[in-house]
């Protein structure tokens, strides 16, 4: 919010001054944002924006931080590329870009394509777009590249913005450092570490929803230990205890696992919990070196029992 000294100010220059700018709209949980043009809205069905018939749509993704070196590389040195149109450098309010433009056609109907990448400093900003020619509401080429132009990223999405997203409620965050989404509706990260750090430098946590349990309790067992064997990065694992608990008076199963992880074979304690029910199960993994595991599991316990159906 503006203090009232600012809102003064603009006022006192208003007459001489254009109309201020909106500020960029990001879509829940996206880290790339922009000012809508005129008839688009937050789309309910994927990360973007879209017209009202749907014959409009603004896609919008982070891909991998190279991405922008590459393009800008091969546009150096004049290289083709995939699509056959040839990037043009473009000035964002987030940075240096470039846009690609394309006419094509959907049977019978024309239709307008464009794609923009933007410098960034984690991740490489990505907006992919079409433009029907059969919209009840068209939008200029000149509009949407107005539009494209203010496009704007930022690095983190609010804590309680990527929580909100999740298709469980996480109640308690037990002072973790950084929250990070993973898979959007679907798997969340707390970690101590930040969104650099290696996942074997810092106490971590990964919650998600996995495939429903096995049809009979008896077999609750074997699906955790298999579940377990397919916990990434782990090393010479062994499964020291596997056995079943109640978790806030769901069935589920808790199966512990030492192992050594990264370049430096740390010693790591893992355990992981999987509550069952319904169509689906949560799925906790939660690690940390030997030395700090005293201290951690309080904490995931604290988290795991803090977890509820939406």
């Amino acid at each position: 919010m503006k203090t009232i000294v600012r809102v003064l100010a603009i006022v006192s220059i208003a007459a001489a001054s254009p109309a201020l700018a909106a500020d960029p709209v990001f879509p829940s949980g996206a880290r790339v944002g922009l000012e809508p043009a005129a008839g688009l809205t937050v789309a309910k069905e994927f990360l973007g924006f879209e017209s009202a018939d749907q014959k409009i749509k603004v896609g919008v993704a982070e891909i991998p931080p190279a991405a922008f070196a590459t393009v800008e590389a091969a546009v150096k040195e004049g290289k083709p590329t995939t699509t056959g149109s040839k990037p043009e450098a473009f000035e964002t309010a987030a940075g240096k870009a470039f846009i690609t433009s394309d006419a094509g056609k959907d049977g019978a109907i024309a239709v307008k394509m464009y794609s923009v990448i933007i410098a960034g400093d984690k991740f490489t900003g990505y907006i992919i777009a079409q433009v029907r020619e059969d919209t009840a509401n068209p939008i200029s080429d000149e509009a949407m590249r107005k539009m494209f132009a203010s496009a704007k990223l930022r690095n983190d999405v609010p804590t309680e913005e990527q929580l909100s997203l999740m298709p469980f409620k996480i109640g308690e965050l037990s002072d973790f450092k950084t929250v990070r989404t993973l898979a959007p509706r679907s798997s969340i990260l707390l970690t101590d570490g930040t969104e650099d750090t290696t996942l074997d430098g810092a106490p971590y946590m990964v919650i998600g929803l996995t495939a429903a349990g096995p049809a009979s309790p008896d077999d609750r067992g074997r699906f955790a230990q298999q579940a377990a064997a397919t916990i990434p990065g782990l090393r010479n694992a062994r499964i020291t205890s596997n056995e079943p608990l109640r978790i806030d008076g769901t069935a589920g199963y808790e199966t512990r696992i030492e192992a050594v992880t990264g370049k430096n074979d740390t010693p790591v304690t893992v355990v992981q919990w999987l509550r069952f029910g319904g169509g689906t199960s949560l799925r906790i993994i939660a690690s940390a070196t030997r030395e700090e595991w005293p201290k951690a599991f309080p904490r995931f316990r604290a988290v795991r029992d803090g977890i509820d159906p939406r």
